[in-house]
C-alpha cells in the first residue's frame, strides 16, 4: 500500500464532497484514490444535519412543488448578486439535481425532500417554502462492517436524546405533543431493542443526519472497492508542464508518489480550525475553538493551492452560526432554540441588537454588527424564562419537564456556559450586564410580546422565524413575554460550521491562479472552495448540496477534458 501509486482520479478529504467525487469518476470509468489526513473520516459532513441544498430536484413533484434550475439561478442570483460569476450559479443550480439523480442512481445516497423546510429568504424572487432542502435517509451501521470503526461519530450522541433522529423526527419530537411522545417511544424502543449496540456500550447504530450521509457514500466507496486511506495527508501537489498530475501523500509513515492522470480534487475543508488564519482573514475577535467544524478544517487546500499560485476568494465569511462551548471544550452550533417565545438574545450592555429567530448567518452577522458599535456582543447571551426552560430545548439541553436544573451537569453553571437567578436584576448581576437595561430590554420586548408584535427587530414575521417556534403560541408562534422567574442565560459566540472562503474556482470546480486562469489538473470543491454562495446562505443545506456539485462537476470535467467517461 505504500508504494508508488498511478491512477486516474486523486480526491483529498472524505467528506461529503469528497466521497461523492470519486464515486462519479469511478462510475465513468476511472480509478480512484481517496486520501484523508484524519483517523477518521466523515469530515465536518459527520458533525452536521447531512441536508442538501437541491434546486429543480427530481422528487419535488411527487410532494407537488413546481421547481426548477431556473428558478434555483434566480434565487440564487437574487440573493447573491454579482459576487460570484453567473456561469458558477448557472452550474451549480443546473448541476444539482443532475448530481442527485446521479448519486441516487448510482450509490447509496438517498434524499427526500422536505416540504416545509423553506428557503431563508422569502423576498426574494425564485424563493420556494420548501422542497429544496433534503434530508438524507438513515442507514444502519451494520452495513459498514469494518469500515464503521473508523468512522467519526457520536459528537452529539447522548447530549439531547440517547438515540438519534432524522429532520422530520427531530422536528415533530420538538412538537411535545402525543403524536410526539409516541414518535419517541417508537424511537426508543427500537434503540433498546438493539442488543448488540447496548451490550458494547455503543452510541444508536441507526445513523442519521450527517453521520447517515457519511456512512451511505462510505458504502458506495466500499461497493466499488475504491480504496480510502486515513491517517493521510497531502503534503505537495506534483506538476508537470504547467499540469497537476498527482501528489505526495503520507501514507503508513512514509512518502508516497501518487500520479493521478485525470486530475486532483481538493475537498479538504475549510480553516475553521486554523487559529492563525482567522486572525489574518476573519472579523476579529475570532476563535477557532468558536467553530462547530471537524479538528481536520486546517486550511489544507489553501496550503497546497499556493503551491501553484492558486487565488482565493471570500476568505472573510464562514458558515456563520451562534454556539457555545461545553466544558469539555465541544462547540455545539445554536440552531433551533433561539427561535422558542419566551426568549431574548442580549449583548452584554443588556439590550437586544437582532431578531433572534432569522437564519443562523445573518444573527451572527448582526452580533459582530454589535461588537463594531462598542457594545459587546462578543459574548452574547440567549435569556430566557422559567416558562421556556419548563417546556424547550436551548441548544442540547432538554426542557426542565424532562431535566430538571438540579439534574444538568454542576460545570455547565460553574463554567459560565449557563447562569441562573431568581430575577432579572440578579442574572445581570451574574453576567456583569448593567440590570436596569437589561430589565427595561426586557419590559419593552414583553409588552409588544404579549401581543405578538416585535417593532424592533420584526421577529416571527417570516415563515423562516415560525419554522422552530411552537405553533402552540399565538397570535405569533416565536414570541411571548419573559416574566417567570427564575431566569436563565446560555453564554453564545460568534460561531460556524465551517468557513467558506478558499480556492477560486470557475464553473467546472477548476481552481484559478493569479492571474483567474484555470490550473490544468487541479479542482477543488466544498469548504476548500472559495463558496458558490458568497457572502449568504440560500437555505438548509448549502454548504453540503454545493460540495457534492461541484464534486460531481469536476470529475464529469476530468474526464470528458481528458477523452474518458460520457455524460451520466
Amino acid at each position: 500500500m505504500s508504494a508508488d501509486r498511478e491512477i486516474d482520479w486523486l480526491v483529498a478529504g472524505a467528506g461529503a464532497g469528497g466521497m461523492t467525487g470519486a464515486v462519479v469518476a469511478h462510475q465513468l470509468g476511472g480509478t480512484a484514490l481517496v486520501v484523508e489526513k484524519e483517523p477518521v473520516y466523515g469530515g465536518t459532513t459527520a458533525k452536521s444535519g447531512g441536508v442538501a441544498w437541491i434546486p429543480g430536484n427530481h422528487r419535488l413533484p411527487e410532494l407537488g412543488i413546481d421547481d426548477s434550475p431556473e428558478e434555483g439561478y434566480r434565487y440564487l442570483k437574487g440573493l447573491i448578486g454579482d459576487s460570484v460569476p453567473d456561469a458558477r450559479l448557472r452550474a451549480y443550480a443546473e448541476g444539482a439535481p443532475s448530481m442527485l439523480r446521479f448519486m441516487m442512481a448510482h450509490s447509496h445516497v438517498h434524499y427526500t425532500p422536505l416540504p416545509a423546510y423553506m428557503d431563508y429568504y422569502e423576498e426574494v424572487p425564485g424563493y420556494k417554502s420548501g422542497g429544496r432542502s433534503m434530508d438524507p435517509a438513515p442507514l444502519h451501521i451494520r452495513h459498514l462492517g469494518r469500515a464503521a470503526a473508523s468512522m467519526s461519530r457520536d459528537h452529539y450522541t447522548g447530549l439531547l436524546l440517547p438515540f438519534n433522529v432524522s429532520v422530520v423526527e427531530g422536528r415533530r419530537l420538538q412538537e411535545m405533543d402525543l403524536g410526539a411522545y409516541l414518535l419517541g417511544a417508537k424511537l426508543a424502543a427500537r434503540y433498546y431493542a438493539d442488543l448488540p449496540a447496548r451490550l458494547a456500550r455503543r452510541g444508536d447504530d441507526r445513523l442519521t443526519l450527517g453521520p447517515a450521509l457519511v456512512a451511505r457514500l462510505r458504502r458506495s466507496l466500499l461497493d466499488r472497492d475504491i480504496p480510502l486511506w486515513l491517517d493521510a495527508p497531502v503534503t505537495e501537489l506534483l506538476t508537470e508542464g504547467g499540469r497537476v498530475c498527482g501528489a505526495r501523500v503520507t501514507h503508513k509513515g512514509e512518502s508516497v508518489t501518487v500520479t493521478a492522470r485525470r486530475g486532483v480534487l481538493l475537498c479538504t475543508g475549510g480553516f475553521a480550525r486554523n487559529a492563525a488564519l482567522r486572525q489574518r482573514y476573519q472579523p476579529q475577535p475570532s476563535s477557532d475553538r468558536w467553530t462547530a467544524a471537524a479538528p481536520g478544517s486546517t486550511g489544507d487546500g489553501i496550503r497546497l493551492g499556493e503551491q501553484v499560485n492558486a487565488s482565493l476568494g471570500f476568505m472573510g465569511s464562514a458558515w456563520w452560526s451562534p454556539t457555545y462551548i461545553l466544558p469539555d471544550g465541544r462547540s455545539l452550533a445554536l440552531i433551533s432554540g433561539k427561535s422558542n417565545p419566551g426568549s431574548i438574545m442580549v449583548n452584554r450592555q443588556g439590550r437586544r441588537f437582532a431578531n433572534e429567530a432569522q437564519p443562523y448567518e445573518d444573527l451572527v452577522k448582526a452580533q459582530y454588527a454589535s461588537e463594531a458599535r462598542g457594545e459587546g456582543a462578543i459574548p452574547c447571551y440567549l435569556v430566557f424564562d422559567s416558562l421556556f426552560r419548563q417546556r424547550y430545548t436551548a441548544g442540547h439541553i432538554k426542557p426542565a419537564k424532562i431535566t430538571p436544573d438540579d439534574k444538568l451537569p454542576a460545570d455547565y453553571f460553574t463554567s459560565g456556559l449557563l447562569a441562573r437567578a431568581d430575577t432579572l436584576g440578579q442574572l445581570a448581576d451574574k453576567l456583569g450586564i448593567d440590570a436596569a437595561t437589561l430589565e427595561r430590554t426586557v419590559q419593552r420586548f414583553n409588552e409588544h410580546a404579549r401581543l405578538g408584535e416585535d417593532p424592533d427587530f420584526g421577529r416571527g414575521r417570516s415563515l423562516h422565524d415560525r419554522y422552530y417556534a411552537d405553533p402552540r403560541v399565538e397570535p405569533n408562534p416565536s414570541l411571548a413575554p419573559l416574566d417567570r422567574g427564575p431566569f436563565y442565560a446560555l453564554r453564545c459566540e460568534p460561531g460556524d460550521l465551517d468557513t467558506k472562503g478558499g480556492l477560486l474556482c470557475d464553473e467546472h470546480a477548476r481552481v484559478l491562479d493569479g492571474d483567474r486562469r484555470p490550473i490544468a489538473g487541479l479542482y477543488a470543491a466544498g469548504n476548500a472552495s472559495a463558496a458558490v454562495m458568497g457572502d449568504t446562505y440560500p437555505g438548509a443545506g448549502s454548504t453540503i448540496g454545493s460540495a457534492m456539485t461541484f464534486a460531481y462537476i469536476a470529475a464529469r470535467h476530468a474526464f470528458k477534458e481528458t477523452g474518458q467517461g460520457g455524460t451520466p
